[in-house]
This record gives C-alpha cells, structure tokens and sequence, in this order.
C-alpha cells in the first residue's frame, strides 16, 4: 500500500498582487500573502503603512482597486448573500467594540447566531455564555457594554466573532484604545486562541504578543510587506533596513 504523504499547510487567505488605490494615492502595493489554516500572523509596521487597510481587504470592508483575495479557495463576494456570508466566515475585532450599547452582553453575542446562523435562542445563549466564560466575562452576562470596562468590552467582542464560527479571524490593533493595564487580559485571550488552532491575522504594536504568539511576523512599510519572517529570526535578525530602524525605534523609547 503506498504511503500518504504527510498533509501539507492548507491556504486558507490568499492574497495576490492586491493593489488599493484612495484616488491618487496607493495604500496597498503588490501585496502577495498567504496565510495557512492555524496560522497565526502579525502584521506590524510604522504608521500609515497599510496594515488596517490590508487587514479590511480581506472582510471587503475596503475594496481593493486590483488583485485577488480568496478565502478558503473562493473569491469575495461583491455583494448581497455572499458577502454576509463571507462576514460569518471572517471575524473581525476593531480598535473599538462596536457593541450595541442598548443590547445586554449576552444579547450582544447572541444576536450574529440567531439572525444569521438561524440558531434557535436557547442554542445560542449557550453557546454565549460558554464563549463569554472562556474569554473571562460570564458573570457580566446580563450587564450592558457600558458598565464593563474596556478591556472587558473588547473580550466581548471576540466572544462576539467567535459565536459566529468563524474560518479565520482579524484583529485590528484591538488594544490601541485600551488603558495599559487592561491590554494583557485581552492578548492573554488571544494567545489561547492561538493555542487553539484559530487562524489569525492581528494587526498590532504588541510585539510581546507578536513574539509569543505568532507563526510569522508580516512587516509594512508604505502600503508594502518589505518583509516576513518567523519572530525570532525576525526580531534578532531583520533583513531590510526599514525593519531594522522600526526595531531598533521600539527598543530605544
């Protein structure tokens, strides 16, 4: 019997010779990007780099000017039923929650499953509550999003993406809006993610959780990826000279 050869890494995001243009200015250039199911990426770079932008490409919360993004081997949709889809299957974590302030914490996470998924309410308040607990807020169930803090709020909104099942999930620099001591209990959730197997692709300037966390660090500069490496080659040892001076900009202030 002839042997199986061991499975290799499957795409799951494929992103090729993507272009976005702002009239006449180009946000991404010739960005050509895979990312494996289970694959944990870091997208980091100075400011201004495209890293959001590329991150909202792959949701079509921008659409790119050129190029292909395909998830799962299918192209995004244009519009309709498709895209809303799409949106179930992609996750996605902003700077801000986006809560629905007048809706409770558990109706806030229950609300994608039951309009979307067509879960029945008792199905999808628990499985809620079990994703509320496993990010470390289930007692604030029935509280609004006002009266938790923001790191709290911010692990509401990753139970709220991951209540959809998501394929991959997208974090745009979820802790820039965060006060210092509450950044780590939302990475500590998004490590264990990592732990999980969920196929991520964060955008962030924690480069603790990039060193942690990440199968491969993604580095921008001027709507381009100048470099892409595994964290430990690239923090010791960046290849470009743009990656060198933003490193060596972190360490110094």
């Amino acid at each position: 019997m002839a042997s199986v050869p061991p499975a290799g890494p499957e795409p799951l995001v494929v992103l090729s010779d993507v272009q976005k243009h702002y009239g006449q200015f180009q946000a991404l250039k010739d960005i050509d990007l895979t990312v494996d199911r289970g694959e944990v990426v870091v997208v980091i770079g100075p400011s201004g780099s495209g890293k959001s932008t590329l991150c909202r490409t792959i949701n079509r919360l921008e659409t790119i000017t050129s190029g292909t993004i395909t998830i799962d081997g299918e192209p995004l949709p244009e519009e309709g039923k498709g895209l809303a889809k799409l949106r179930a299957d992609v996750g996605m974590v902003f700077q801000s929650f986006n809560l629905f302030a007048h809706l409770t914490i558990l109706e806030n996470v229950t609300l994608g499953p039951i309009k979307v998924r067509k879960l029945k309410k008792a199905d999808a308040e628990k499985e809620a509550r079990a994703l509320l607990d496993r990010v470390g807020v289930g007692h604030q169930a029935d509280k609004l999003p006002a009266q938790l803090s923001g790191g709290q709020q911010q692990r509401v909104a990753i139970a709220r993406a991951l209540a959809m099942k998501p394929k991959v999930m997208l974090f745009d620099e979820p802790t820039s809006a965060l006060d210092p001591e509450m950044i780590n209990e939302v990475l500590d959730v998004m490590v264990g993610l990592a732990a999980d197997g969920m196929t991520m692709i964060v955008v962030t300037h924690e480069m603790g959780f990039a060193r942690k966390a990440a199968n491969r660090v993604v580095f921008m500069a001027d709507g381009q990826i100048v470099e892409q490496a595994a964290p430990e080659q690239f923090f010791t040892r960046p290849e470009s000279d743009r990656a060198k001076d933003f490193l060596s900009k972190l360490i110094t202030h």
